[in-house]
């Protein structure tokens, strides 16, 4: 019995264990999807009494951070919440390919699936905010486990900080672009406390929905920041992880794009793109962003909370090419007809941005289908192939691993080029270029000086020990962080 009393006197006192001298109570974390470090650097000229002006002088700016690659959101954003890469989340983009699942709806008599974790996983693929909205006949299977469907948060292979802040007994919170988010959830699947993931896919090519989309997580955020719920309804506690992503900068990029080599932003829509003279432009929407940034600094100061909140501003991916001049567009259906040209129906998946993941059915022939790439490699805008055991030693490793997971080929293109139909966007993200993955990262902590610039490389991946550490929680709670050995944001520019 008394064995009994102290091993319930441990688990229940365990958790609060984790945490020990928290340094601040509250982290902020936004992600202005598209932004890059140079976007930061003319904003703030252009805007000198802006929001960003402000967190820059506030925090410590690192001037030479980079995304994750694939610079696509899912990696990019579990790399700022779990500390890892693919080669430990196990997670390569948000549409991907597992050799060991079973097809969506199926009776698990194959082995092959795809993943989906986009939109086309809701009931609709238009409206949904939450977990309840994914149809679970839309997603794969696992056959080695009762032939059951598999969510997000299953698929991921490591825990994220808000699985180790929910355990020590903090509240937690997201809000992101798709129901699919509830990822971030981690694999336990409790690591949320207030998920909301209002659907964008209506309006990812209008600027003016996009911003009306970005509008509903920052009014969950003010909420937060109230102590409410994201819904504003009942009192819960400032949450010590919360944030959102901003779609603005992404969207606005794509379709209204930059004037120039220089990142110059026009004021208003280009004649390029489907949203030909349907304003408001990249300008407007950053001037959106920063309005938005502005109103949670005030709402953060208003309720005291300003010395004990931690807020980071970066970007889950860039946007490539910056130079319109250069910019080429390559219809992605081509990659499938030359790789069923070395053998019908060959093709599992192809995920193209402005990377090319491509998955086979018979993964024995990726030379075979690395060599007709090669033979065509002007025609799909290819700059680098890569395929096999190859593609586990590209980005220092980041890729390895996942047997049934990693890409069987990799096809890195040429400066410039979309792999999309002519006219459907002017930029996009996915590749290991600077274009794409050189994002700004500023850090405001409360307890240090601002107005700093740190010029060592960094990841985003050093996000996540960084914010355990801030909130008094071990860093090596965090599976990636130990697999990968990440480090926490140094103040040091020697870091």
């Amino acid at each position: 019995m008394g064995l009994v009393v102290c091993a319930l006197i441990f688990a229940a006192s365990g958790s609060a264990r984790l945490q020990a001298n928290p340094k601040v109570n509250h982290v902020l974390l936004l992600s202005l999807d598209g932004f890059h470090d140079f976007d930061l650097t003319n904003y703030i000229a252009a805007h000198p009494a802006s929001a960003l002006a402000e967190v820059v002088a506030r925090g410590s700016r690192y001037s030479n951070a980079s995304s994750q690659v694939p610079s696509d959101s899912f990696p990019g954003t579990l790399a700022m919440t779990t500390g890892g890469s693919p080669a430990s989340t196990g997670v390569y983009y948000d549409v991907s390919w597992d050799n060991k699942l079973s097809p969506a709806g199926s009776a698990c008599t194959t082995r092959g699936a795809l993943v989906p974790f986009n939109q086309t996983i809701n009931f609709n693929a238009n409206t949904g905010d939450g977990v309840a909205d994914i149809n679970p006949a839309k997603l794969p299977r696992d056959p080695e486990n009762g032939c059951v469907v598999v969510y997000p948060h299953q698929y991921l292979k490591v825990n994220t900080i808000y699985e180790v802040a929910h355990a020590a007994g903090l509240r937690t919170a997201v809000a992101d672009k798709h129901p699919s988010y509830e990822i971030l959830a981690g694999p336990s699947g409790t690591g949320l406390d207030d998920f909301y993931g209002p659907e964008f896919n209506a309006a990812k090519t209008d600027i003016t929905k996009i911003m009306a989309n970005d509008e509903l997580k920052v009014v969950a955020v003010l909420n937060q920041i109230d102590g409410l719920n994201h819904q504003g309804t009942t009192t819960v506690g400032t949450p010590a992880i919360f944030g959102m992503n901003f779609q603005a900068p992404n969207i606005a990029q794509k379709f209204s794009g930059y004037v120039d080599a220089a990142g110059t932003t026009p004021q208003s829509i280009t004649t390029l793109g489907p949203l030909a003279g349907n304003p408001p432009g990249l300008a407007q929407a950053l001037d959106y962003v920063d309005a938005a940034i502005a109103r949670m600094l005030s709402r953060i100061e208003a309720d005291g909370l300003t010395d004990d909140t931690m807020i980071i501003v970066t970007a889950k991916h860039a946007n490539s090419p910056v130079d319109r001049a250069t910019l080429r567009w390559i219809d992605p259906a081509n990659f499938a007809s030359l790789i069923d040209s070395v053998q019908p129906g060959l093709t599992a998946q192809v995920t193209a941005d402005t990377m090319a993941l491509i998955w086979l059915k018979d993964r024995s022939r990726a030379g075979d289908v690395a060599a007709v790439l090669q033979a065509n490699a002007s025609t799909i805008g290819a700059g680098t192939i890569t395929s096999g055991a190859g593609v586990g030693a590209l980005f220092n490793g980041q890729l390895a691993g996942n047997p049934s997971r990693i890409p069987d080929i990799v096809v890195q293109p040429v400066p410039g080029v979309v792999f999309a139909t002519a006219n459907a966007k002017l930029v996009d993200h996915g590749s290991g270029s600077a274009e794409d993955t050189h994002v700004p990262l500023v850090v405001v902590d409360p307890r240090h000086e601002g107005g700093r610039t740190l010029s060592c490389p960094v990841s985003l991946r050093q996000v996540a020990p960084t914010i355990l550490n801030a909130l008094g929680l071990k860093e090596k709670l965090l599976d990636a962080v130990r697999q990968e050995g990440t480090k926490r944001l140094s103040d040091d520019d020697e870091c």
